[in-house]
């Protein structure tokens, strides 16, 4: 499948992820302290309205880490401290978008957040996580990245809704 191919696979299993390539190379940000989670309500672009984790899109040139260090700061005017990769997801939308995502688990931050044009910050307490407004496969994977535990998945969605899935826990 090629980069914005509309497509009619639903399933997982349809896609040759050997040659597989996202649209859109991008990241996720997940500021884990005290017992709460810095969360985002975003304002614009993929998701709008929905409650997620800060990030965006891969500008050329640019390594994932630091795309995830950009986004928050662009996003929320912090910087995100102690980086870790917990993982990374394949999203294919029957539409023919596609994201390939670098999930990361920051430890704390330096400033203090600060509503922008792009979003408004959230935190929330672990045990109060609003998955109701939030992407349908969060409540899949965000746990792990919470317990420390590294992943992989794969998403087919169609528009919002999620049509399948494969999410392999590393460890």
């Amino acid at each position: 499948m090629t980069p914005g191919e509309k497509t009619a696979v639903r399933r997982v299993r349809e896609i040759d992820w050997t040659c597989w390539r996202a649209v859109d190379p991008a990241t996720l940000v997940f500021v884990i302290k005290d017992g709460r989670i810095l969360l985002i309500r975003k304002k614009r672009g993929l998701g709008a309205g929905k409650v997620n984790g800060p990030g965006g899109r891969l500008e050329a040139g640019e390594s994932f880490a630091a795309c995830a260090v950009r986004e928050v700061r662009e996003e929320l005017g912090v910087t995100p401290l102690q980086l870790v990769k917990m993982g990374q997801h394949a999203f294919q939308f029957i539409d023919g978008y596609s994201t390939f995502v670098h999930v990361y688990r920051a430890a704390d931050l330096a400033g203090t957040p600060v509503e922008t044009d792009e979003a408004e910050p959230l935190w929330c307490d672990l045990d109060a996580i609003p998955f109701d407004r939030m992407w349908e496969d969060d409540r899949y994977w965000l746990p792990l990245v919470i317990g420390g535990r590294r992943f992989n998945g794969r998403w087919i969605f169609d528009g919002d809704r999620m049509l399948d899935h494969t999410l392999d826990v590393l460890s």
